[in-house]
């Protein structure tokens, strides 16, 4: 039966989340809520933006200052512009792996599309690149991986899932779909390979030289 293989894209396909995580921890420390990078990453790596902040500002527990997100989100986009790169040896593990493949990210679909165009991978995947945006649930709920899953024609029990977050592993085990964990984007969370094989990943790789055979192996595996 045909497989197909789905990225997640942020710290899997791009290294993004070293340079969100500052900002976003930077801006919380400055108006009394300090952490650190590592610990933001650490927490909310995978979970869409919408759902991380309905979280802090609960437990902030009173408004944020007028502008702060859209300042954030400058902020960011402002760094990505000068700073964003690919993971190191994605686009020839990607090409080595070849077949049917997608992209199913927290990321809203224009920044999406934006970072895989600037990263030069969007080719890569074009048109099957989806985001949590397009469905009814974000990670850790299973929808944004069962959603490419239908737009690219595999059953899910066909997929494999390349994920660097704990959200995105559980999201990728609900759907019924084995999972390969990728531990080596700046993001600063030192247990994360750990981390990825307690939440179900059949196989963690720092390095994305390791992923074709680590592909290969998770196929024979059976099921």
């Amino acid at each position: 039966m045909e497989h197909a293989i789905i990225y997640d894209c942020d710290g899997t396909l791009i290294d993004s989340e070293h340079i969100a995580g500052s900002v976003c921890a930077e801006a919380l420390s400055s108006i009394g809520y300090p952490i650190t990078m590592e610990a933001f990453n650490s927490r909310f790596n995978g979970i869409p933006v919408a759902a991380t902040w309905a979280m802090l500002r609960a437990e902030i527990g009173r408004p944020l200052p007028e502008g702060f997100n859209e300042a954030i989100n400058a902020e960011i986009y402002r760094r990505m512009a000068l700073e964003l790169k690919p993971i190191e040896g994605v686009a020839e593990a990607i090409a080595t792996i070849g077949g049917n493949r997608a992209v199913a990210s927290s990321t809203s679909l224009e920044p999406l599309w934006r970072n895989l165009r600037k990263t030069g991978l969007a080719d890569l995947f074009e048109p099957h690149i989806y985001s949590a945006t397009q469905v009814a649930r974000g990670k850790p709920a299973p929808d944004v991986f069962l959603y490419a899953a239908s737009q690219i024609g595999v059953d899910p029990h066909q997929a494999v899932v390349i994920e660097d977050s704990v959200a995105g592993v559980m999201a990728a085990r609900r759907a019924g779909m084995r999972v390969i964990g990728f531990s080596g984007a700046s993001n600063g969370i030192v247990d994360l390979q750990d981390r990825l094989a307690q939440a179900g990943a059949v196989a963690v790789i720092r390095h994305m030289s390791g992923l074709p055979e680590a592909v290969e192996a998770v196929l024979r595996m059976p099921r």
